[in-house]
């Protein structure tokens, strides 16, 4: 189990160092899921930070440190999962002849070569496994939040001044600053009536669950696609 957390403030022009003290400050509060290495990665030109606690369970060695960039530089990624076929995606790559140079073995930086060679639409149709993760396109200047198609591994999001704010948990949302979180109490009362009913939303106001199998596309404004393999 690992952690992952971040933001896109495209119009918040703030300094690196603020930018990696609050993701820091947000992946610290999921160090329970997390406890072998942590991270962060920020592009303030593009107002986007991405941060992670990792558990490590496939490579075991710094290769597999997250976040992580893709060969090209295009991609960087937070993951929290397990991609079972990742050995046999590598293969296919391989003799494809579109593998990068392999730095290492885990499974997050052959989903990113599949994303680099693929697409995002194409690779998530390979994947086999239980995934949560934070894409940023570097030349899009999109962030993707991406969820498993059966919803094993959460990940919620929600518009925090000006700012879209996103994380495994919700106590680490809650710690971006001056987040202001309020209880929505409509959903209170319907869990409370409906204890087997699901629904995405949250007990914070404003603030949702990405659903099973959907990926949500951030830019200026919030795009949502649900992808089926």
């Amino acid at each position: 189990m690992c952690g992952i957390a971040g933001f896109l403030d495209p119009g918040g022009h703030r300094r690196p160092e603020s930018m990696r003290r609050h993701v820091i400050g947000m992946t610290n509060t999921l160090a329970h899921r997390g406890p072998d290495d942590e991270g962060a990665w920020v592009d303030p030109i593009a107002g986007v930070a991405l941060g992670s606690r990792r558990l490590a369970i496939i490579d075991l060695s710094p290769e597999g440190h997250q976040p992580m960039r893709s060969a090209s530089g295009r991609y960087v990624i937070a993951y929290n999962g397990e991609i079972y076929n990742s050995a046999a995606i590598a293969r296919t790559l391989d003799q494809a002849g579109l593998a990068p140079r392999w730095r290492g073995h885990s499974d997050t930086e052959v989903m990113l070569a599949a994303i680099e060679a693929w697409g995002l639409d194409r690779a998530l149709d390979s994947f086999n496994g239980m995934f949560a993760f934070a894409l940023w396109d570097a030349h899009e200047r999109t962030l993707c939040l991406v969820r498993d198609r059966l919803g094993v591994k959460p990940v919620y999001y929600g518009h925090l001044n000006g700012a879209l704010v996103f994380a495994s948990e919700l106590k680490a949302i809650s710690v971006y600053p001056d987040a202001a979180l309020t209880i929505d109490r409509d959903w209170l009362d319907r869990y409370l009536r409906e204890i087997h009913g699901r629904s995405e939303d949250t007990i914070y106001r404003g603030v949702r669950g990405v659903p099973p199998g959907t990926y949500v596309t951030f830019d200026q404004k919030l795009r949502a696609h649900e992808y089926v393999y």
